[in-house]
């Protein structure tokens, strides 16, 4: 254990023994939301995932073919993430990611996901099953589906055939938008008007805190903004709302755009949704001042804090990230204990 999780653990505990710990919701998918909830798990105890459900590559796509189930892979990625650092954690972190290298047919998919679905057909209930998974694994949180039905990621994209520049066309699913050459205007998902998880609505409007991001802009945060009822309870919750920022513009689907820019796109999709923290790596923004004019048309602040891995590599430090969240849930939060 390092010097900064006793210090963050130390930190927790005193806040837990003078009052409850805040009621904090986190949304996105893949390792953007895992670097999120391996630091939120840090600093409370009351922590939900909201996983979009929209992939349709690598084994989570082959296991939606073939027996029409709900994509599992970020699901997995989530539960992952809420594992505890001890031995019992770590060893089912390590065997819900591991995958099969084979030359037949379980090549490739992840002991996760086939145990996710095996529950979801033993079941009959997807947040029955992942709260069954989650106790097996002793995760620190809880993870749902944004929704209970597959979807599908469509987006218009100019330039997605190099040969044709100017011309915007109609690029569907989710790993084929995320690899894209030309530029994504907008995204939406199939079907447009999809069913929310009661739960994942009822988590996000009894928050103290929602977390959007960080992630795959448009392929694993924004679908969340486009699902009707998610939407409503994200824009309605008295919860206090951080948009959490990329540390770099992710090849394909934001090439070339600026922190400012992520903002403005996010607010053409959901042009109601107000934030109060807008959170980046001060490395990650050139021009300071327009992210804070980005933010403030948001109805919010610029946090600015060392949240980037210390190697050099584009992701987070969780333990950093775990800091900058909690400072932000301290300075911006309710004044006297939580609840």
């Amino acid at each position: 254990m390092t010097i900064r999780t006793k210090r963050l653990r130390r930190l927790v505990g005193a806040r837990t023994s003078r009052s409850a710990q805040p009621k904090v919701v986190a949304l996105g998918g893949g390792m953007g939301l895992s670097a999120s909830l391996a630091a939120l798990r840090r600093i409370t105890g009351d922590l939900t995932a909201v996983v979009t459900v929209a992939d349709d590559g690598g084994s989570s796509g082959r296991l939606r073919d073939e027996l029409g189930v709900l994509p599992p892979g970020d699901l997995r990625k989530a539960l992952a993430a809420l594992c505890g650092d001890d031995d019992w954690g770590q060893t089912w972190a390590r065997v819900i990611q591991h995958r099969f290298i084979s030359e037949g047919e379980l090549h490739g998919h992840a002991v996760g996901n086939v145990l996710i679905v095996a529950l979801w057909e033993q079941l009959g209930d997807h947040v029955k099953a992942l709260d069954l998974v989650g106790r097996l694994l002793g995760a620190h949180g809880r993870v749902l589906p944004m929704s209970a039905v597959p979807l599908e990621l469509q987006a218009y994209v100019r330039g997605h055939d190099p040969a044709r520049p100017d011309e915007v066309s109609t690029v569907a699913g989710q790993a084929t938008v995320a690899l894209t050459r030309g530029e994504v205007q907008s995204v939406h998902l199939v079907p447009h008007d999809p069913p929310a998880v009661p739960e994942a609505v009822e988590a996000v409007r009894d928050a103290d805190w929602v977390v959007l991001g960080p992630g795959s802009w448009f392929s694993s945060v924004i679908p969340h903004l486009l699902v009707p009822d998610l939407l409503q309870a994200l824009t309605e919750t008295k919860a206090r709302r951080v948009l959490s920022l990329n540390l770099a513009p992710q090849p394909g689907e934001t090439d070339g755009f600026s922190p400012q820019r992520h903002l403005e796109v996010l607010a053409r999709h959901a042009p109601k949704l107000a934030f109060d923290v807008v959170l980046a790596d001060e490395a990650a923004v050139p021009d300071q001042s327009s992210l804070c004019d980005a933010a403030k048309r948001l109805g919010g602040t610029v946090e600015l804090a060392p949240v980037a891995a210390t190697d050099g590599a584009p992701k987070h430090d969780p333990e950093l990230l775990a800091a900058a969240y909690d400072r932000i849930f301290r300075m911006h939060g309710r004044i006297g204990p939580w609840r």
